[in-house]
């Protein structure tokens, strides 16, 4: 059992790199990159949507929302140009880092902090 939940991790660490190389790829539809980008952005980021510290919602993202990402995206590449790029991955030595998405959700995450204490004041001021 422990055995194929490290393979499948290792499977979904390839298939990240591959969708973010795929996304890069004329070959790939236009929509496929577009999702594709989102979930390799994501899945990449070293800041989480949701942190892992809250209990059972923190790992729901890691465990459910970036393979389901995934598999989606995978379904929309053509087979020849994501097994070229699940290939290029697989012998590629680290894998990238999306800082762009670490922003966006450091964003996201100051204009929440932003409207909570905005929505408390105005409750607490009434």
């Amino acid at each position: 059992m422990l055995d194929r939940l490290k393979y499948w991790a290792r499977t979904i660490k390839r298939d990240v790199h591959a969708v973010y190389l795929a996304a890069g790829d004329p070959r790939t539809p236009w929509y496929a990159r577009a999702l594709a980008l989102c979930v390799a952005g994501y899945a990449l980021s070293p800041i989480d949507l949701i942190p892992d510290f809250i209990p059972i919602l923190g790992y729901f993202d890691d465990v459910i929302i970036v393979p389901v990402g995934i598999l989606a995206v995978v379904k929309m590449i053509p087979p020849e140009v994501m097994a070229e790029h699940r290939t290029a991955a697989a012998l590629a030595g680290r894998r990238p880092a999306s800082r762009t998405a670490a922003v966006v959700i450091a964003c996201i995450w100051a204009a929440s902090i932003a409207l909570t204490a905005w929505l408390g004041y105005r409750y607490l001021r009434n």
